[in-house]
């Protein structure tokens, strides 16, 4: 038998394959992009730099990662494409080399009351792995430790074939779930005031129903009387038998003038509606409902555990997988290393490494019976990053937006290992970032600019962290700043008196925060902070707590709602043609008939995702034609509403427009370094960063004395931060007392008094470290932020 050598035929060099290594975008104008062109290179670290609103999340987000979407959405089946929102191809001329996108973002994590840090992540999973493997005494599969696993029992006939017989046997099923039963693995009970859901003197038709939606003029008053109650009869009258239908009747068919309907009782109704939603999701008068009817309490079964009492009794070494959960990270990690179990060994090493990954991230200070809700946004987009850590994948391309967001200096050097081990697998890394520490470690920079809004939208700068740093642009100029310590800080007018603060972590504290002056509050992720403000300050009257959760509001609010703008603005218009103020609302008299103000047509498809299409009628501009006949200054309400804050600001400052009351409050927008934001803009669209900035705009004019604000550095380019600095300062000079929650060294330098936590995260931190001024920090450098905050003022 001859054998035959099978030789290469490919000349050596570079295959063609290997060619595709950039990602090239050519002509994009999303948002305020101005035909952007550039090419990103694949495998490689790229940070998208510039100011707030210079177009960087229209190229990252709008137009790279927003194309890789749809492109991976088109190869599901049509059927599975039905359920899918339909996407728009980005206004882009090319986009070559694209990879499937994976988008690590800030938005919070879902509030769903069932998930938690654990189940948010594969932790949980492996847990109840471990347990239903090695707990004793074994009570059943990993199902059986799940506290969202319901147990279920049936009996019934079942049909037996031996031989060729067949023959009907009875028999019982068993499914054991680990979810306690009481609460159904929410870990609290609900109580309800029943005086909250009806006054008992009147009855269904005299409006005896006091929940929101509940009217008797509409379906509500049919499916009552279809359901056989007395709408007459007070409700003080029913009988026992009547009342308990009205409350807690099950599901029941019933015909309403010949429709089929169901009829269930109230409070099952408001616990399906309303309380397996988070509270914060509900709408305001729901919301309000539901804190003034309902009292939650934790369940007397379960302990808050949310599990079964089989679940709990199963242990290894002494703990149940509920003790477990409730451990911090970095002790749980411990605990794991621990077992020496050779038959579970490789479930062991993943869940030790996962453990381990919350710990580099700087999350080892979490739980993971944590609610996920309860999750800052730093903090949410660290634990998705986790979930990609261990992934298998490669050849993908990772979108972050500012993953340094609430982590102190100390945490960024952690994160950036994490970016570039990414990037070592072979994955494509890109990311929206501000901090200097973070720019420095890119193999590849876009900066955009040169300005915010339509002063931005080109690329200013493409190439080396070097290469910026010699280069004119604003990020290029800024990129070495470094904050200098005050000469002088000054003294305080009074103290806020803390003494034994335990919320959390907190140790015991007992600490006196200066007032009139402006105190940085700092230490490491988890050290604290948040704990000791909002458990001891916060509720204290004549205090401002601006933070940077969601503005409530629908998709009609935008900056000029929101901070009481329009108001002025819709009575100079009103002034100046002689009509009501009432039609330059797009949510009153003067909102287009044909999209109700709104500017876009929601077309519902039930089981697919809701369709927007522009208002052909008024072109999105959420008015009527005739309004926009009326002009103040040259302008009509829809232009004044397309401006930016800072193009208002000097709209209304002299002229026909002089608007004293309008300027008064864009000059507080523009204070806070949102001069780029149009006053139409929906509030659904702001960062976090820009939402807290927002609020402060707002809550300027309160009558607090004393400011707290948290991380508003969020979402600021270097140089808008020396303009924040400009605005503290101002707040204090005007008599207030300013207390900021913050990791930037550059505000830190700028205070006048500093409170460290620490040392370290979780059970490792709750003590007060150092407090004193900036410069004693600095020349002690007995903590992590004094070493840090000395390097960066280059104190010797």
């Amino acid at each position: 038998m001859t054998t035959t050598t099978r030789t290469d035929t490919q000349p050596s060099g570079l295959h063609t394959a290997d060619g595709h290594d950039l990602i090239r975008v050519q002509g994009a104008r999303v948002n305020n992009l101005k035909d952007v062109s550039v090419e990103i290179p694949k495998r490689r670290l790229t940070v998208f730099t510039g100011v707030s609103g210079s177009g960087k999340s229209s190229l990252v987000f709008g137009t790279i990662a927003a194309e890789s979407q749809r492109m991976i959405n088109e190869t599901y089946s049509a059927f599975v494409q039905g359920f899918m929102p339909a996407l728009s191809r980005p206004d882009v001329d090319v986009l070559e080399g694209l990879t499937t996108a994976i988008i690590v973002d800030q938005e919070r994590m879902g509030a769903n009351p069932r998930s938690t840090v654990g189940t948010a992540t594969d932790a949980n999973a492996m847990l109840r792995i471990l347990f239903s493997r090695l707990g004793q005494p074994h009570i059943g599969s990993p199902n059986a430790y799940s506290f969202n696993i319901p147990t279920v029992k049936a009996s019934g006939a079942i049909t037996v074939e031996r031989g060729n017989k067949t023959k009907a046997e009875k028999a019982t099923f068993n499914r054991l779930g680990g979810m306690c039963p009481r609460c159904e693995g929410m870990g609290n009970v609900s109580d309800f005031d029943l005086t909250a859901l009806y006054d008992d003197s009147k009855s269904l038709s005299g409006g005896a129903l006091t929940i929101p939606g509940y009217s008797m003029d509409g379906w509500y008053g049919r499916i009552f009387s279809g359901a056989g109650f007395n709408m007459d009869k007070p409700i003080n009258k029913f009988t026992k038998k009547e009342l308990h239908d009205l409350l807690y009747k099950e599901p029941t068919k019933i015909k309403v003038e010949g429709i089929n309907l169901t009829y269930e009782g109230i409070i099952n109704k408001i616990q399906k509606s309303m309380l397996s939603k988070d509270v914060d999701s509900l709408q305001p008068h729901v919301r309000a409902f539901v804190e003034r009817a309902i009292t939650f309490t934790t369940c007397p079964d379960c302990g808050g555990t949310r599990l079964s009492q089989e679940a709990l009794s199963s242990k290894i070494k002494g703990k149940n997988i509920a003790d477990v959960c409730t451990m911090q990270i970095t002790d749980l990690a411990d605990w794991i290393r621990g077992l020496d179990e050779p038959s579970v060994a490789p479930l062991l090493a993943g869940l030790q490494h996962l453990l381990d990954s919350f710990a580099e991230i700087g999350l080892g200070y979490l739980s993971l019976d944590r609610p996920s809700g309860t999750l800052s946004g730093g903090e949410s987009q660290r634990t998705k990053m986790i979930r990609h850590l261990g992934s298998s994948l490669t050849d993908v391309t990772y979108v972050f937006d500012e993953p340094t967001i609430g982590l102190h200096p100390h945490d960024i050097e952690r994160m950036n290992a994490l970016l570039l081990q990414l990037r070592d697998k072979g994955n494509t890394v890109l990311v929206v970032e501000h901090k200097p520490e973070s720019i420095a470690i890119a193999d590849h920079i876009v900066d955009l600019g040169p300005g915010a809004g339509t002063g931005g939208g080109t690329v200013c700068f493409e190439g080396t962290v070097d290469g910026l740093r010699g280069s004119d642009t604003i990020t290029g100029r800024h990129l070495d700043d470094r904050a200098q310590l005050k000469e002088s800080v000054r003294s305080a007018s009074g103290a806020l008196e803390i003494r034994g603060a335990s919320t959390n972590n907190l140790k015991n504290v007992d600490v006196d925060i200066p007032l009139g002056v402006l105190c940085v509050l700092t230490g490491v992720a988890g050290s604290g902070k948040s704990s000791l403000i909002h458990g001891s300050v916060a509720k204290r009257d004549g205090v401002v707590v601006i933070d940077q959760t969601g503005i409530r509001g629908s998709r009609r609010s935008n900056p000029a709602t929101y901070t009481g703008l329009l108001e002025p603005i819709r009575k100079a218009f009103a002034k100046a043609n002689g009509v009501k103020p009432a039609l330059f609302s797009s949510n009153s008299e003067g909102a287009c008939p044909t999209c109700n103000g709104a500017g876009v047509i929601y077309t519902d498809l039930g089981v697919m995702a809701t369709v927007e299409t522009v208002c052909e009628e008024c072109d999105g501009k959420r008015f009527q034609a005739a309004v926009l006949e009326f002009t103040l200054g040259g302008r009509n309400i829809a232009e004044v509403l397309a401006m930016s804050v800072a193009e208002a600001e000097e709209f209304f400052e002299d002229g026909d427009a002089s608007t004293p009351a309008a300027h008064k409050i864009l000059d507080r927008l523009a204070d806070v370094g949102l001069g780029y934001l149009t006053l139409g803009q929906p509030l659904t669209t702001l960062s976090g960063g820009e939402r807290q900035r927002l609020k402060l705009a707002a809550q300027m004019a309160d009558k607090g004395d004393v400011y707290i604000l948290d991380e508003p550095t969020t979402g600021l380019h270097l140089a808008d931060v020396e303009n924040l600095l400009g605005l503290l300062d101002r707040l204090v000079d005007s008599g207030k007392s300013v207390i900021v929650i913050e990791h930037h060294q550059a505000v830190m330098a700028h205070a006048d008094w500093i409170i460290d936590l620490g040392p370290g995260a979780g059970h490792d931190g709750g003590r007060i470290v150092f407090e004193g001024s900036p410069a004693n920090l600095v020349a002690g450098r007995s903590t992590l932020t004094g070493e840090h905050l000395a390097a960066y003022v280059g104190a010797s």
